[in-house]
């Protein structure tokens, strides 16, 4: 074979050896980009199913969530001018404290059915206060707004019924400190000229800028003078030695509060 013949298998050698590198590599590529595209949606689905507090999203954008876990941390999410969100989970409104939302944009539950549009602000009203043996008892009329109350097991939305008047706020706190006090019960009583119109257990909840307290919506008759009665149960739980030999019976304090809707 001559010279000229072995250079010309050797380049033809060369090519097939280049082409099948080629070829391997092409098919190496493909398979990274498949693995790295399952890897960014498990990214994705990690993150809204997560936290997405701080969050931004530019104009126009669109987010959809749909599990019950994604909405339950939005809190500081913030959105830019024309995009819109929309929540079908349960939760969808449980936790969006703090949530900016610049113009344009809008915000629907698609689970609850509840609209905040309807709510007419209450300006905040303190109907009385009362000391009893170091512990402040105070209670507010708030506008009234969905919450959410969990179990233990699972969680479920609140809303204010039709007509509802307020939600009567009762904080308990420390009288020195004012440091909130949990772990207490309270029922409420409301009369107008000696009749019942409200006879409730107080929810225990927590807020993210009042702290431990206890709540729930009120409906009133219309206007008038109203008899609050609340019936404060003692913390029934472990306590340091400065609250010993206090809040060991039920105590009861009453207030008379004027009551005019909203216009």
């Amino acid at each position: 074979m001559t010279p000229r013949h072995h250079t010309t298998r050797h380049v033809a050698i060369a090519r097939w050896m280049a082409a099948l590198g080629a070829a391997m590599l092409l098919s190496g590529c493909a398979a990274a980009d498949k693995h790295a595209a399952s890897m960014s949606t498990e990214t994705t689905t990690t993150t809204s199913a997560g936290s997405m507090a701080g969050m931004k999203m530019g104009a126009g954008s669109s987010m959809s969530a749909t599990s019950t876990t994604t909405s339950s941390s939005m809190a500081g999410m913030k959105m830019s001018a024309g995009s819109s969100m929309a929540t079908a989970g349960k939760t969808a409104s449980g936790s969006m404290a703090g949530m900016k939302m610049g113009a344009g944009e809008a915000s629907a539950n698609a689970s609850t059915g509840s609209s905040t549009s309807a709510i007419k602000p209450v300006p905040t009203q303190v109907l009385g206060t009362a000391d009893w043996e170091g512990m402040k008892i105070t209670a507010e009329a708030r506008t009234d707004v969905p919450f959410v109350v969990y179990n233990g097991t699972h969680e479920h939305m609140v809303t204010p019924p039709k007509g509802s008047s307020f939600h009567l706020m009762v904080a308990l706190n420390d009288a020195q400190t004012n440091v909130p006090i949990p772990y207490a019960t309270v029922w409420a009583t409301i009369k107008k000229a000696g009749q019942v119109v409200f006879d409730e257990r107080q929810w225990p909840m927590i807020s993210r800028y009042m702290g431990p307290h206890y709540g729930n919506d009120v409906t009133l008759p219309g206007a008038g003078n109203y008899e609050l009665s609340l019936l404060v149960s003692p913390p029934v739980s472990a306590r340091h030695i400065e609250y010993s030999d206090v809040w060991l019976k039920p105590h009861r304090v009453n207030f008379t509060f004027p009551w005019t809707p909203p216009a």
